[in-house]
């Protein structure tokens, strides 16, 4: 069945009670702005409710539904499927954690158009990062990717940590350096961040023996 929009009254929408998706202030502001900038959002997905006639459930969209009640809109688009609780639960689960990660070299080339068009203070307004994060993402410089073993690619992350965060985690490095030296600076701190992953990973799965 094909997914047809359908324009629902916002009186008629009710929340499910076990949506388990929280967004900061923050964040949510950035969204009010985002639709009322541009007119735009993602239409809601929500199923007949179960216990009130002529009412609807929301699946996914709960944010941007108080969002469009703020901005005094009295109608959102909604996507309307036939599914039944158990369905509703799996949906809540997975729909807003099914996400993916950003590609650096596509996210620099976006934020260097944007960057064109809009002020960094208007874009942090916009966009999930704050203004330090654009600043800093906009004149980050595309390193030289280490050779990687045959058959498979060197992958990018990029993540940023406050003050406090970053001391312990140059100082893990550090250590874990010791092991791996001998390499480029960047191949080593790689292996010394997979080498205290993979501690981390085997800490976690002794814990609950620990524990017992």
């Amino acid at each position: 069945m094909a997914n047809l929009v359908e324009l629902i009254p916002l009186d008629r929408l009710v929340g499910h009670p076990d949506n388990p998706n929280r967004q900061s202030k923050s964040t949510f502001g950035r969204l009010v702005r985002n639709i009322e900038r541009s007119g735009r959002y993602e239409p809601l997905v929500v199923r007949r409710h179960p216990t009130k006639k002529d009412f609807y459930q929301i699946i996914n969209g709960h944010h941007r539904c108080r969002a469009l009640a703020q901005l005094g809109y009295k109608n959102a688009e909604c996507i309307v499927w036939d599914i039944d609780d158990e369905q509703t639960d799996i949906l809540l689960a997975t729909l807003n954690r099914l996400c993916g990660s950003d590609e650096l070299e596509k996210k620099l080339r976006l934020l260097k158009r944007l960057r064109r068009r809009f002020e960094t203070r208007e874009l942090a307004r916009l966009l999930p990062q704050t203004k330090s994060q654009i600043e800093r993402l906009s004149n980050l410089k595309m390193p030289r990717v280490p050779a990687a073993p045959a058959g498979s690619f060197a992958r990018a992350m990029v993540f940023f940590l406050g003050d406090g965060q970053y001391r312990v985690v140059e100082e893990a490095l550090s250590v874990a350096r010791r092991d791996v030296s001998g390499q480029t600076r960047a191949t080593a701190r790689a292996k010394a961040l997979v080498e205290i992953a993979r501690a981390y990973l085997l800490l976690k799965q002794k814990s609950p023996q620990d524990n017992a």
